[in-house]
């Protein structure tokens, strides 16, 4: 055993449940990794506290990711989002989820350009504490599969008010659905929807047409 691994190795003792080739062989991790391997897998245990999509578009990645952290653009590629306007609170937007009759939807974007990752923080009903978070990251595809153009992530973690709305009061009416009610849905619906986005960059990449849009509604000072 190396020094290094000496040192590490030092460093993680009382860890319980580690899985490491200084205390792990090669065939007990080959049989632990079988076993957590099937066929066949429970939604809830692929879909039930995380869910992820991901793409790939033929679309350069900068261009992409300039499209993602315009916000008003979930107007284009989402199913149900539209109308957004600039309230009265810097970046944030208000818009409506059409999934529901009188549903507001409220966003707010923080993208970083050096890593291309554009997260959506929305939230239904009002915009004081916007806790669904949308994380996308685009990736050149040159770097991951050796090619032109980009991978775009999407990932929802199911926050616990995806269960609960913490505020009912707000609702339009008292039997309007609550958007955790769709949850076992949302893998089949972000699919849709980045199939939106994937073939909107693509035809106006591949057309040389303006990748982006102006909000239909712009920001009045």
């Amino acid at each position: 055993m190396s020094e290094e691994s000496s040192t590490s190795a030092d460093r993680l003792a009382g860890v319980p449940g580690l899985m490491r080739i200084e205390s792990t062989g090669k065939e007990e991790v080959t049989a632990h990794c079988m076993e957590l391997t099937h066929a066949v897998y429970p939604h809830h245990q692929v879909y039930g506290q995380y869910c992820t999509v991901h793409e790939y578009v033929d679309c350069p990645p900068e261009q992409a990711y300039d499209y993602l952290r315009q916000g008003h653009h979930l107007e284009e590629w989402t199913f149900s989002l539209r109308d957004f306007a600039p309230t009265g609170t810097p970046g944030l937007w208000a818009g409506y989820d059409r999934l529901e009759d009188d549903t507001r939807i409220f966003c707010e974007v923080v993208a970083n350009p050096e890593a291309m990752t554009v997260d959506y923080h929305c939230s239904w009903d009002q915009g004081d504490q916007l806790w669904m978070i949308y994380l996308m990251r685009v990736v050149p595809a040159s770097l991951v599969l050796g090619r032109p153009g980009s991978v775009i992530t999407w990932t929802n973690c199911r926050h616990p008010h995806y269960d609960d709305n913490p505020h009912p009061e707000l609702a339009p009416r008292p039997d309007r659905p609550w958007v955790g009610d769709y949850w076992d849905l949302f893998y089949a619906g972000h699919t849709v929807e980045i199939r939106n986005l994937k073939a909107i960059l693509e035809h106006r990449h591949r057309g040389g047409l303006p990748i982006g849009s102006t909000p239909a509604r712009a920001v009045t000072r």
